[in-house]
């Protein structure tokens, strides 16, 4: 079922992004599961103009058919736990991970994330969310920061009886210095949050203590987040690493170049540098994996967005740590089966990861 949700929430052109709802049955009718699409960000007019035209900032453009896969499919042997929930992805249109809220009438851009979220999950709400014994908020990517910033208000909505819990796969965006010494991932983020209006939606338990942009990344969130969060992520996410830690601005030569594409080309530096990150990343959820009601599964692979993915999520071969695959790991945490702090050895001592090659 396709519904489309006839409001104020827009994309960059004005269009409405809305989102896909297929319906639970047996046990799972009143449960909830709610998946953010991310897809990056613009942070700069030109970039958001571009943006606009394709299908990251146009629902016009928007994918025809959506891979219910991984955590949101329906069937018990790919996904054990929430095969039978009411599973929804709400479309992403930029918007800065559902918390924009501006917009730039000369440019014709309109930022509306913050917009879209409110309107999507209120739709939700009329349509029986409301009546969720258990529900549980993810994302991955840039939909992986939105659980984050929108956990606490997503529990808010539902009384204190109901379960529920957040997932963030891929979403833990560090604030690392790239190969030049630069940071280029904080000069980004602070684009997104000046252009896009974030300051307002961001949450005040970071904000008053810390800058907007600071705030925008999760290292300083997650330490405040009330509800119940698990982490998925991989400590040599490929995206950063391509993005953030050696983009072509940073490298100019070209050195990271076979290395951000396969990370067996990889030189023994190269890697040094790969696991201080790795490092960084451990120590920005130190305190965070410290509280039982949180979750953690921290694998040392060069992976993005392990939940959406059949063969990373619920497969014969999926990685695991412990001998645990994520979805187990995932449902042991949401059902309170098991406490999981759940953290791999350093590269690349894993043989069961599922590395993303590009050519």
């Amino acid at each position: 079922m396709s519904c489309v949700i006839s409001c104020i929430s827009i994309c960059l052109d004005g269009t409405i992004p809305g989102y896909h709802l297929h319906r639970g049955f047996g046990t799972g009718a009143n449960s909830w599961l709610i998946q953010l699409e991310g897809g990056g960000w613009c942070n700069n007019l030109r970039s958001c103009i571009y943006r606009k035209k394709t299908h990251r900032g146009s629902s016009t453009l928007f994918e025809k058919q959506i891979p219910f896969t991984g955590l949101l499919s329906n069937k018990a042997e790919d996904n054990p736990d929430f095969f039978n929930w009411n599973r929804v992805k709400i479309r992403y249109c930029d918007g800065a991970s559902f918390a924009g809220d501006s917009e730039n009438k000369a440019a014709g851009l309109h930022f509306r994330g913050q917009r879209i979220w409110r309107a999507a999950i209120e739709d939700l709400m009329s349509k029986g969310m409301h009546n969720a014994n258990q529900a549980l908020l993810s994302g991955c990517s840039a939909g992986g920061l939105a659980s984050i910033l929108h956990c606490d208000e997503f529990r808010s909505l539902f009384p204190g009886s109901t379960k529920v819990k957040c997932l963030s796969d891929a979403g833990l965006f560090m604030d690392a210095a790239d190969v030049s010494g630069g940071r280029t991932m904080r000069s980004f983020f602070g684009g997104v949050v000046s252009l896009q209006g974030v300051k307002e939606n961001l949450p005040s338990t970071c904000t008053n203590h810390l800058d907007p942009t600071s705030c925008f990344f999760p290292q300083n969130l997650i330490a405040g987040i009330k509800t119940p969060l698990f982490i998925l992520n991989a400590a040599y996410d490929s995206w950063q690493v391509q993005e953030s830690l050696a983009p072509s601005t940073a490298d100019p030569q070209g050195t990271w170049h076979d290395c951000k594409l396969n990370n067996e080309r990889c030189s023994a530096s190269q890697i040094e540098f790969l696991q201080d990150f790795r490092n960084r990343m451990l120590s920005a959820v130190r305190g965070f994996s410290a509280s039982r009601q949180n979750g953690l599964f921290l694998n040392s692979c060069f992976a993005h967005c392990q939940s959406e993915r059949q063969d990373t999520w619920f497969a014969d071969d999926s990685p695991v740590i412990n001998n645990k695959p994520v979805a187990l790991a995932v449902g042991d945490w949401f059902f309170d089966r098991a406490t999981v702090k759940a953290i791999d050895c350093a590269y690349p001592c894993d043989r069961t990861c599922h590395n993303l090659v590009f050519k």
